[in-house]
C-alpha cells in the first residue's frame, strides 16, 4: 500500500523516501515530504548494510539528492526539469509492482497481519535473506495461496535461543510446540477462524519424515497418547510433524506453517511501538517478571514476552487461561498493525518488516518475499471483525483421575468445531448475520429438518462409500446397528461414483426416517435430498458417504453455529485479562 492510496496529504510514495546521500554514498530514509533527513533514521551503504550514524556531512551540505539527480553534475537534467535545476520537477511515473520492494508484514497471523510497499531492489534482497525456511515435504502446499479455503499453522516455540533468552531456563531444549494456532482462511477470503490448540492436550502424533541437519531424511516414529507440544523438537521432529499432527486431529489439511520464538514477540511488539493490553487487576508475577497496573497498558520487548508467558496471573493459572491472554495480545497487535499509526510510518514499516522476516521460520512453500507478499495481501484484507479467535474445546483427561494435569478434546464440541472449519463455516457473528440475511435458500433447507421423527428401529437405509476412507460404509453400518438401534441398515459397498460431500436420498414418504437419521449422524439440511416418488414396500433410503465423513459418531455436516460454551472472541474486540 503506497502513500497515495492511503490518502496522505503529502502524497509521498514510500518508494521515494529512500534517497542517496552524495556525501556518504549511502541510501537514507527521508522521514518527511520536504526531504529533510532525520539524524538517526536507518540508512544503508552500498554494501547493503543498515546504518544509524548521524549524517553530519549531509547536514552541512544542506542538500539531498535522490537517484537521478546525479545527472546534474554532468550537465544533464532529469526528464521534465530545466537544465539549471530550478524548474519544478514533474512527478515520476508510479513504479511498477514488480520493481517496488514489498515491506512485508503479513505472516504470522497475530504477529504480522498487514502489508506495505516501498524501497529498492537491495532492500528486497535484504528482507529475502532474512527468511528462515524448513522443507516439510508433502506436509505442506507448494502454492503460497492455495485455491479455496486454506490453513496456516502458527507455532510459538519455547526454544531459548537469542539474546537474553537463556535466563528463562531450559537453555538446551530443542523447543516444543508451546503455542499453536490453526488459522483457517475462508474460500471467499472474507473471514477467518484462529483456533488455539492447547499444548498439554493428549493426542496421537503420526510418523513423519523430516529433513535432518546433515541433509538426510529421517522418519520419526509416531506416538500415541502424548502431549501435543511434543510434536515439535522432540526426537528430531520438525514443524512438518506438527502440521501432520493437526491434520490427523482435525481432518483439516495444513497448507503452511509460520514459527516464531521468544525474540519474535519482543522484536515485533517493539517494532510497532508497543501493544495495548488490558488487565482487570494489577499483576506482579515474579516467575514471568510481569508487573503491570490494572487497566490499559502498552507492552513491548521483555514486558510483551512476560505478558504472553505468564500463567500465574490470570484465571486458574492454567495454560488454558494463558491462551486467552495470548489471543488478547494477538488481536491487539493485529489492530495496531492495521492502524494508520503503523501504516503511515515508513520507519515503523521498515522496522516491522525487518523484525518479522528475521523472527519467523516458514515452510519452503512461502519461503520468499514474493510468496509471503502474495499471502500477506490476502490476509491483510480480512477485516478484524471477521477474524474469530477460538480455543479447541477440551475436558480434563479422564485417565488422570483427580490430578487434572492434561486435557483431551471434548468428544462432542471439538468434533463440531472441526466440522465447521472443514465446511468453511464462519464463526464470526457479523459474517453469519450477513449470510443469513442474503440466503432465502437456507430457510428452505432448514424446513427439511422440521417435522416428525421415526423410531430408530423403523429407519431403513443402505450405506454406500462415495469418497470416504476405505471400509467406511461397513464402519457406519456397525455403528448404526450396535449403538443407535438402526437394525434395518445394510452395507451397499462402493457408490457408482464419488460425491463431494455426504448425501442422504429419500422418498417423500420417508421424510420422518430421513430426519431421524440426520439427527443421529449430525447431517445438515443441505445433505438431505428428497425424491419425487414415494417409496414402495421395504425400499430403503440411500446414504452415500463422502470425503467429509471421518468417523462414526462424529457430526458429518457442520452445525449451523458454534457449539455452546466454547471460548471465542472477535479480533476487533478489546478484552481485559481476568
Amino acid at each position: 500500500m503506497d502513500a497515495q492510496s492511503r490518502g496522505r496529504a503529502d502524497e509521498v510514495d514510500p518508494a521515494d523516501q529512500w534517497v542517496l546521500n552524495p556525501e556518504t554514498g549511502t541510501y537514507e530514509l527521508r522521514l518527511n515530504p520536504s526531504g529533510t533527513q532525520s539524524n538517526s533514521g536507518p540508512s544503508r551503504s552500498s554494501t547493503g548494510r543498515v546504518s544509524t550514524r548521524k549524517n553530519d556531512q549531509s547536514e552541512r551540505s544542506g542538500r539531498r539528492e535522490v537517484p537521478g539527480q546525479r545527472n546534474r553534475r554532468a550537465g544533464k537534467a532529469p526528464a521534465g526539469e530545466s537544465p539549471d535545476g530550478q524548474g519544478r520537477r514533474k512527478r515520476k511515473p508510479k513504479a511498477t509492482r514488480k520493481k517496488k520492494v514489498l515491506l512485508w508484514t503479513g505472516g504470522v497471523m497475530g504477529f504480522v497481519l498487514v502489508i506495505g510497499s516501498g524501497g529498492a531492489y537491495w532492500l528486497y534482497q535484504h528482507f529475502n535473506g532474512n527468511i528462515n525456511t524448513v522443507d516439510v515435504g508433502d506436509a505442506g502446499s507448494k502454492s503460497s495461496v492455495p485455491d479455496g479455503a486454506f490453513n496456516i499453522l502458527v507455532i510459538g516455540t519455547d526454544k531459548r535461543t537469542g539474546a537474553g533468552n537463556a535466563g528463562y531456563g531450559d537453555a538446551g531444549s530443542e523447543g516444543h510446540a508451546d503455542t499453536n494456532i490453526l488459522f483457517h482462511v475462508s474460500a471467499d477470503r472474507t473471514n477467518a477462524t484462529a483456533m488455539s490448540i492447547p499444548r498439554d492436550m493428549i493426542t496421537d502424533i503420526p510418523a513423519c519424515p523430516t529433513k535432518q541437519k546433515d541433509g538426510s531424511t529421517k522418519t520419526v516414529p509416531g506416538e500415541k497418547n502424548v502431549r501435543f507440544n511434543t510434536s515439535l523438537g522432540q526426537e528430531g521432529r520438525d514443524p512438518g510433524c506438527t502440521m501432520r499432527t493437526v491434520k490427523k486431529l482435525t481432518g483439516l489439511t495444513v497448507d503452511h506453517f509460520m514459527m516464531a520464538d521468544f525474540n519474535a514477540v519482543k522484536q515485533l511488539s517493539t517494532a510497532v511501538g508497543g501493544v495495548k493490553v488490558c488487565l482487570e487487576k494489577p499483576v506482579n508475577d515474579p516467575k514471568s517478571h510481569l508487573k503491570l497496573p490494572a487497566g490499559q497498558s502498552v507492552v513491548k520487548g521483555e514486558q510483551a514476552l512476560a505478558f504472553v508467558r505468564t500463567r500465574h496471573s490470570f484465571g486458574n493459572e492454567s495454560d488454558l487461561d494463558r491462551i486467552k491472554q495470548q489471543q488478547q495480545f494477538i488481536g491487539s497487535m493485529i489492530r495496531q498493525m492495521k492502524s494508520d499509526d503503523t501504516l503511515g510510518s515508513p520507519t515503523k514499516m521498515y522496522g516491522l518488516a525487518d523484525a518479522a522476516t528475521k523472527a519467523l521460520t516458514v515452510d519452503s512453500g512461502i519461503g520468499s518475499i514474493k510468496k509471503l507478499t502474495d499471502l500477506a495481501q490476502v490476509l491483510g484484507k480480512i477485516d478484524a471483525k471477521n477474524i474469530t479467535f477460538a480455543t479447541l474445546p477440551v475436558i480434563d483427561n479422564p485417565a488422570e483421575g483427580k490430578n487434572h494435569i492434561t486435557v483431551v478434546p471434548d468428544p462432542t464440541k471439538a468434533d463440531a468445531l472441526f466440522a465447521m472449519m472443514r465446511a468453511d463455516t464462519s464463526l464470526t457473528e457479523v459474517k453469519k448475520k450477513e449470510a443469513d440475511a442474503k440466503s432465502a435458500a437456507a430457510a428452505e433447507e432448514a424446513a427439511r429438518l422440521n417435522g416428525p421423527r421415526a423410531k430408530s428401529s423403523d429407519v431403513r437405509v443402505t450405506v454406500l462409500n462415495g469418497g470416504a476412507a476405505a471400509g467406511s460404509a461397513g464402519v457406519m453400518v456397525t455403528w448404526l446397528q450396535n449403538q443407535q438401534g438402526v437394525l434395518k441398515s445394510s452395507n451397499g459397498s462402493n457408490a457408482p461414483q464419488k460425491v463431494p460431500a455426504t448425501v442422504l436420498t429419500y422418498a417423500p414418504n420417508q421424510a420422518d426416517q430421513a430426519r431421524k437419521l440426520a439427527d443421529l449422524l449430525g447431517l445438515g439440511a443441505s445433505a438431505l435430498k428428497p425424491g419425487t416418488k414415494d417409496a414402495v414396500g421395504k425400499e430403503p433410503m440411500v446414504l452415500t458417504l463422502g470425503p467429509d465423513f471421518k468417523q462414526a459418531g462424529s457430526p458429518i455436516a457442520a452445525p449451523a453455529k458454534a457449539p455452546e460454551g466454547i471460548q471465542k472472541v472477535e479480533a476487533d474486540k478489546s478484552v481485559c485479562a481476568k
